[in-house]
């Protein structure tokens, strides 16, 4: 299970690009991102993870032909999904159930995976909040049922240097009740903290902040240094880089709606 995401931690953050999914993997392997090959879903979606030990970013989109998965296409554009890792689903739902959470029954999916000599099939069993309940986006949890088909050294070596995502920001016009719903929800602890509050979940953290209407407003990720991303960034039409000191900068992807936090290690 190497570099799995420990249970109760961040396992991953979701940005959806609906039928967008080429440019989005080309714009971020122009930006020095390594994503993995093209996945599949049994559900009816495609995806691209940008894999590092512990907590990962996932491109997932809409396939051209076949099922779409329904869940995607009522979900809105860009980031908006936040997924804690689960050591059991069938736990995971219960305790929620019992903190007074409407959640369904578990959901079980999977796809093909290709390796040298060979294909295997990862497979992931999700247990998911209410749509609705949090107006920033989708919240659920996810057990890892193969996480060394997810996980895999070779998949960690970034030409930008990215090693880890640290954190997301939400925005809300209610912080401190909405940072204890997530805390209920992720079972974690809402902290207050400059300018806002703070669930940990395990090495990364969900930050809410005041805003005018709930959102996901921005990653943090964290990279060897900086001089990689940046160098990409300014090079792209597509991209808008701001350097604000010597071990910070900003990134803006305009046509996803994201905006990158981007740290470096030292």
């Amino acid at each position: 299970m190497t570099g799995a995401a420990a249970p109760g931690s961040l396992d991953h953050v979701v940005v959806n690009v609906l039928r967008r999914m080429d440019e989005a993997a080309d714009l971020f392997a122009a930006l020095g991102f390594r994503l993995t090959p093209r996945g599949h879903h049994s559900l009816g979606s495609i995806n691209h993870l940008m894999m590092v030990p512990g907590a990962y970013l996932e491109l997932v989109g809409l396939p051209e032909t076949g099922p779409q998965r329904q869940e995607l296409k009522d979900s809105p554009f860009g980031l908006n999904g936040l997924v804690v890792a689960s050591a059991d689903a069938d736990t995971t739902h219960d305790r929620l159930a019992g903190a007074g959470f409407e959640v369904g029954s578990p959901v079980a999916f999977s796809r093909p995976v290709a390796l040298d000599g060979g294909e295997a099939e990862a497979r992931f069993r999700t247990v998911r909040l209410p749509a609705g309940l949090f107006p920033a986006g989708r919240v659920y949890h996810c057990q890892h049922l193969t996480p060394d088909l997810v996980w895999r050294p070779e998949w960690f070596a970034h030409p930008n240097g990215f090693t880890a995502l640290d954190g997301v920001t939400v925005e809300s016009p209610t912080p401190e009740a909405e940072a204890r719903l997530y805390a209920a929800a992720c079972g974690a602890t809402a902290e207050p903290g400059e300018g806002g509050w703070r669930i940990r979940l395990g090495d990364a953290s969900v930050t809410v902040v005041p805003g005018p209407h709930g959102r996901f407003a921005a990653l943090t990720l964290r990279f060897a240094d900086l001089d990689g991303i940046e160098a990409r960034a300014r090079a792209l039409p597509g991209a808008e880089w701001t350097r604000r000191g010597k071990r910070t900068g900003a990134l803006t992807l305009p046509a996803f709606g994201l905006h990158l936090r981007c740290e470096a290690a030292s």
